[in-house]
C-alpha cells in the first residue's frame, strides 16, 4: 500500500513540475534563436511581433498583436515605434475605424522573414533530431488537448 502512496506521490509531483518544465523549454528555446537571429538586427520582441504578423496575416491590429504576444498596449506601441524606426513595419490607421492601427509588414521584413524560417527550422531540426517523428506528434497532440481544455474552463 506505501508503494502505491510512493508511486502517487511520485506522479503528483511530476505534474506539478509540468507548467514550469513547459515554460523553461520554450524559454531556452527561444533564447537559443534570439541568439542566432541576433546578427541579423532583431531583437526577440522583434522578430516574436513580426513573425505574428506574418502567420497571422498582414493587417492585423495593434491590440490583436499584444494579445498573441501577451503584452500590454502601451509595451507593444514603443516596440512598434522601434521596428517603424528601423524600417521592418508600417503602422497605417483602419480605413473602417480611426481609432484603430494595423501593421503592416515592409519589403525589408518580408526579404527577412524568409531567413528567419530558416534559422528557426535548422534549430528545430537540431534539437528534435534525434526524437522520433511518432513521439513527437504525440507530444503536440497532448500539449494542443492541454491548451484546449485550459482555454476551455472559466
Amino acid at each position: 500500500m506505501s508503494e502505491r502512496r510512493t508511486n502517487t506521490a511520485d506522479n503528483f509531483s511530476d505534474l506539478n513540475r509540468f507548467g514550469s518544465a513547459l515554460a523553461e523549454t520554450a524559454r531556452v528555446w527561444r533564447m537559443r534563436l534570439d541568439q542566432r537571429l541576433r546578427p541579423l538586427g532583431l531583437s526577440q520582441a522583434k522578430w516574436r511581433a513580426l513573425l505574428n504578423v506574418a502567420r497571422d496575416g498582414e493587417g492585423m491590429t495593434q491590440k490583436a498583436l499584444a494579445e498573441r504576444l501577451g503584452i500590454e498596449g502601451p509595451s507593444l506601441v514603443g516596440l512598434l515605434d522601434r521596428l517603424a524606426a528601423d524600417g521592418w513595419i508600417e503602422r497605417l490607421v483602419c480605413a473602417e475605424d480611426r481609432r484603430v492601427r494595423r501593421i503592416y509588414l515592409t519589403e525589408k521584413a518580408r526579404a527577412t522573414l524568409q531567413d528567419i524560417e530558416a534559422v528557426a527550422t535548422q534549430l528545430r531540426e537540431e534539437i528534435f533530431g534525434d526524437i522520433p517523428e511518432r513521439e513527437l506528434r504525440q507530444c503536440l497532440d497532448v500539449l494542443q488537448r492541454i491548451r484546449d481544455k485550459a482555454d476551455s474552463l472559466p
